[in-house]
């Protein structure tokens, strides 16, 4: 939705008026403004401000964005209305200038897949797929009812593994706070107290953690900006071919972690793929928009030569069978829904499974986490302690003899 400023004569008086309207286009602000019984002389667009890069367009928007067209549409209201219906329920500022443009595309004779696909971070391929191919059938209302279904369960699954990796995350974080503080303010005090004894010597595990204290306490800029560095060098690494590589061998290959992405990439694969099928795309551009969906490397690659399979004659689940990055489930459920016509069903009921796996992982993940960081707490609660108390008790004993 783009913003206009505008001059106009009021018939009634023949007083001219100025104000602001926002419309698709300059045209659709005359029409606002003649609605309002004005006769426009000038309208001007108003410079549009900066998006701000922290207004993104999220996974729950879209969702809305799809149950609400979905509804609309069904009842009976046409397209452009019902986008201009939407548009004005829309709370996110970016969302809602790129549905205006969408809005202006269509008006202009587009079609509304090819409208979205110009803003491929806010519409994925899933998402003009679907859309193509509800304009095609005729049945645009439920391909958007699915995709709000299909972003809602995947956006669930991504937020329960995250969820997942969260707790050890801060627990760490708290346990570097208090040792750094325990570095840098208490046991500088301890030494400070031991060089009033001559000849005391303070034990090796305090020896240890009072060289780590003043390399700290005087190096902690060099530390920073080395660890700035890292996570800089880190991060365009992983962005990198080999480093995503890398990364996604790692996520499926982890003794505790891998077996969770594992269930989730086939989760996620199946119900992208569930979703297409139902709405009448093809099965090699399935295939070829899933594994873009499944986000990772290597199950990609594994989906583009099981294109190149099936379209050799091969079965999918043929294609799929035997393959190290998929689990045995998945083929096997796509064999039966081959041999029975129902591709749709046995994926969509694979990814009801795999979705209740995930949560028990989730669960069984976080019930071995939390021992494991108590435990891990109290090691370093205890070489803290010891590295405190130690020589407290030692001029104690000093203290005693003397």
């Amino acid at each position: 939705m783009l913003s206009y400023q505008y001059i106009a004569r009021n018939p009634a008086n023949g007083q001219k008026v100025s104000s602001n309207v926002e419309a698709e286009s300059e045209q659709a602000a005359a029409r606002l403004i003649r609605d309002e019984g004005l006769v426009p002389i000038e309208i001007t667009p108003v410079k549009a401000r900066l998006a701000n890069p922290l207004s993104r367009v999220s996974s729950k928007d879209r969702v809305l964005f799809s149950r609400q067209m979905s509804t609309l549409i069904n009842a009976g209201l046409p397209l452009v209305q019902s986008l201009n219906n939407v548009n004005g329920q829309t709370t996110n500022k970016q969302f809602k200038t790129i549905i205006g443009k969408v809005i202006g595309d269509v008006e202009a004779g587009n079609a509304l897949s090819v409208a979205m696909a110009r803003y491929p971070k806010v519409f994925n391929q899933v998402y003009i797929s679907m859309m193509a191919a509800g304009e095609v059938s005729g049945t645009l209302d439920t391909s958007l009812q699915r995709l709000a279904d299909q972003q809602e369960k995947d956006a669930d699954i991504v937020a329960k593994v995250r969820g997942a990796m969260i707790y050890p995350a801060v627990v760490l974080f708290v346990m570097l706070l208090v040792v750094g503080f325990m570095l840098v303010k208490v046991l500088p005090q301890v030494q400070v107290l031991y060089d009033g004894f001559p000849g005391a010597s303070l034990p090796l595990v305090t020896q240890i953690l009072l060289s780590v204290s003043h390399a700290l306490i005087k190096y902690w800029w060099v530390l920073l900006i080395v660890v700035i560095l890292i996570s800089a060098v880190f991060g365009k690494w992983a962005r990198t071919g080999p480093g995503k590589d890398v990364i996604d061998k790692l996520k499926m290959k982890l003794p505790l972690v891998g077996p969770l992405f594992m269930k989730m990439y086939m989760a996620r694969f199946a119900r992208t793929g569930a979703t297409l099928v139902s709405s009448g795309v093809p099965l090699i551009q399935m295939l070829e928009i899933t594994g873009e969906a499944v986000n990772n490397i290597h199950i990609e690659r594994t989906i583009d030569k099981a294109i190149e399979k099936v379209k050799g004659g091969k079965s999918l689940a043929d294609a799929l069978d035997k393959d190290p990055n998929f689990l045995e489930l998945l083929p096997n459920m796509l064999r039966i829904g081959e041999q029975s016509g129902s591709i749709e069903q046995m994926l969509g009921k694979t990814a009801d499974y795999y979705e209740k796996e995930v949560d028990n992982a989730v669960r069984n993940i976080q019930a071995i986490i939390e021992p494991v960081m108590m435990v891990l707490l109290g090691i370093v609660a205890f070489i803290i302690v010891a590295a405190v108390l130690l020589p407290v008790y030692g001029l104690a004993g000093k203290s005693f003899t003397v």
